[in-house]
């Protein structure tokens, strides 16, 4: 498949770059997208939640009213989760959340949800990005002339730069992530994905 290389001024360099059919040009595995979007937001979870329980509570245990006579039922417990100030019945404990999948299930997951970007026509390509200095008004021109201003966009650069990270980290609909740490959760959070020249050879590297 190709597609051509836009400039930052949103119009085409007349040059076009190849995406591999074998990570951009598969067959969507549905289930594995599901799978792996599962583990992502379970990832996600801290599993802090607590309560406390009637074991918990540090009230009397001495029998408050007598057994029989009072029209109630029997109780013999403040601690008994029907009082007030009693114990949570049931309630959650600090759990760990964590969910683990085989790394060829996770490459075939990111292939999936790219070859469904590319498919849907939700990719594009941009010759690499520079920056003289972090300019937030510069990289939302950049956006705004790609036709992305107010699009849900994942921009994908080859490695970590500081000046471009520091220039779209505070627009809300951007993101920015390098090629190696694309998830499979952002992909089809996304409505663009933008990838830069150089960093379609590093995903093709990283998922082949």
């Amino acid at each position: 498949m190709n597609i051509d290389v836009l400039n930052i001024s949103g119009k085409s360099t007349g040059r076009s770059i190849e995406l591999p059919d074998s990570v951009f040009g598969i067959e969507p595995n549905e289930h594995v997208l599901y799978l792996a979007v599962k583990e992502y937001l379970a990832n996600q979870r801290q599993g802090t939640a607590d309560s406390t329980e009637r074991g918990d509570v540090h009230r009397t245990t001495k029998k408050f009213k007598k057994q029989k006579g009072t029209g109630g039922a029997r109780a013999g417990s403040l601690k008994n989760p029907m009082f007030k100030g009693g114990g949570r019945a049931f309630g959650p404990h600090p759990r760990d959340y964590t969910q683990k999948l085989n790394k060829k299930v996770k490459v075939l997951a990111r292939k999936s949800a790219l070859s469904q970007l590319a498919a849907n026509g939700k990719l594009k390509v941009v010759e690499d990005l520079s920056f003289q200095a972090p300019k937030t008004k510069e990289f939302v021109s950049i956006l705004s002339n790609l036709g992305l201003g107010k699009t849900k966009t994942v921009i994908v650069t080859p490695e970590f730069n500081d000046i471009i990270y520091r220039s779209g980290r505070n627009v809300s609909n951007a993101k920015i992530k390098i090629a190696s740490d694309l998830n499979t959760y952002e992909l089809l959070n996304c409505q663009t994905l933008l990838l830069t020249e150089s960093s379609v050879q590093k995903i093709t590297d990283t998922l082949s």
